[in-house]
């Protein structure tokens, strides 16, 4: 049984060994990190620099804290560590790589103890209660540490994204308002070719999602639907609020994603996920245009709630879409169209959908049963019956009660009369 004191009195002793070489261990952790994670150790001389002290402190606290027999779980990160991480959260530097940094380090530092101790102590069970003393000891500074810098980095990230996006989403907004600018000095604002051609799509959450950072869900969401499309280059994406986002595709041929895939992506996304597109249109005007399609049919989706499907183009709804810039009159519109046919209930919603699919299959009873797998006589029925709750033959207004029967279809609650 190996004694504790002689245990701790070597790893004091083998820190305040290492602490005099603290200068050619930076140098040596500098060296590491230009081999292993290339990035971090770059052209710009003062990110280098913060990086040798972030280094230098991190290992001379660690040091003090064996010499010392000094609590790790309360040690405070060293102020060139905690800028450093708010450095690279600023760079975009994934914090994965900032992590790994931190147990390469300590990796490299035990290693150098281990033959700092084996050149002096030549029993094997103190060597071995002295390792692992120091390992334990390193393991609760690195957790210590690293849940500090990755807060700091955490905190950084989101404070710098939220100042760059809020500067992007003001000239989003004088663009869209058709405010004069420099094309070129807008484009290195944005990050976005403007030039070209532009797919508007607006993707949000319908209702607060359970977990996470509801903007970087519908990052990645907007990622995986850029896979599908031949762009130029990245998406512009500008946060609207805290859970919706406008984003434009600059793309170089000229198409809407493809439905399979759309759904494949919201399969995977949390169920709160909607998302719009409006068409594809070229330039400046284009940008606008396809934007505020793609709002119209926002303006839709939320109106009909959660009844509406999850994904919706301009192209596909763009007639209704337009009526719902003025909710209160489409419902006007649809009671004065359809009558009493507008009812919120099962039985007027079986008759509407019949009524819809015979109009849609060009008054064919042959069609409208086969689509609805009913019998012929059946929709017969329900189209006579349509026809009587309507109060006039639809012969007489067929566009009009085809149009409204959609926007119930679309609308649901939110232009039917109550039953």
């Amino acid at each position: 049984m190996v004694d504790e004191a002689t245990v701790t009195g070597w790893v004091s002793r083998i820190a305040g060994d290492l602490s005099g070489q603290a200068n050619q261990l930076t140098a040596d952790m500098v060296q590491l990190y230009a081999r292993e994670l290339p990035h971090l150790v770059n052209d710009d001389e003062s990110v280098v620099s913060l990086l040798s002290a972030s280094l230098f402190q991190n290992i001379d606290t660690a040091l003090r804290i064996f010499q010392h027999g000094i609590d790790p779980t309360r040690v405070e990160a060293p102020a060139a560590a905690m800028e450093y991480a708010r450095r690279l959260a600023q760079r975009g530097t994934p914090v994965v790589d900032l992590i790994r940094a931190y147990y390469l380090g300590q990796t490299a530092i035990l290693n150098y103890a281990l033959t700092e101790a084996a050149e002096q102590i030549h029993d094997s069970q103190v060597l071995g209660a002295m390792m692992s003393k120091a390992l334990t000891g390193t393991f609760a500074f690195i957790d210590r540490v690293t849940q500090q810098v990755v807060s700091a980095y955490q905190e950084e990230r989101d404070r710098w994204l939220l100042n760059r996006n809020a500067v992007r989403a003001a000239r989003v907004r004088e663009l869209l308002d058709g405010d004069m600018f420099d094309i070129d000095t807008l484009e290195t604002a944005l990050g976005y070719r403007l030039r070209g051609t532009h797919l508007a799509m607006i993707v949000w959450h319908a209702v607060e999602p359970k977990q996470g950072n509801a903007l970087a869900s519908l990052q990645s969401v907007t990622a995986a639907i850029a896979e599908c499309l031949q762009t130029a280059g990245a998406a512009l994406l500008v946060p609207a609020d805290e859970r919706c986002a406008w984003v434009w595709f600059p793309l170089e041929k000229v198409a809407l994603p493809d439905e399979d895939h759309v759904q494949r992506v919201l399969a995977k996304a949390e169920p709160t996920v909607r998302l719009v597109f409006g068409d594809p249109a070229d330039g400046i005007e284009g940008f606008r245009r396809s934007h505020r399609q793609a709002e119209r049919v926002h303006a839709l989706s939320t109106a009909a709630g959660e009844q509406c499907e999850r994904a919706l183009t301009f192209r596909d709804v763009g007639a209704i879409a337009l009526m719902t810039a003025d909710l209160s009159a489409a419902r006007s519109w649809v009671a004065d169209t359809l009558g009493a046919l507008a009812t919120d209930d099962e039985q007027h919603e079986r008759l509407r959908e019949t009524l819809l699919v015979f109009l849609a299959t060009g008054s064919s009873y042959t069609a409208a049963a086969a689509r609805l797998t009913m019998h012929k006589n059946s929709v017969q029925y329900r189209v006579r019956k349509a026809e009587e709750t309507i109060g006039k033959p639809v012969i007489d207004n067929r566009l009009d009660v085809e149009l409204a029967l959609r926007l119930c279809r679309r609308l649901g609650t939110a232009v039917l009369a109550k039953a």
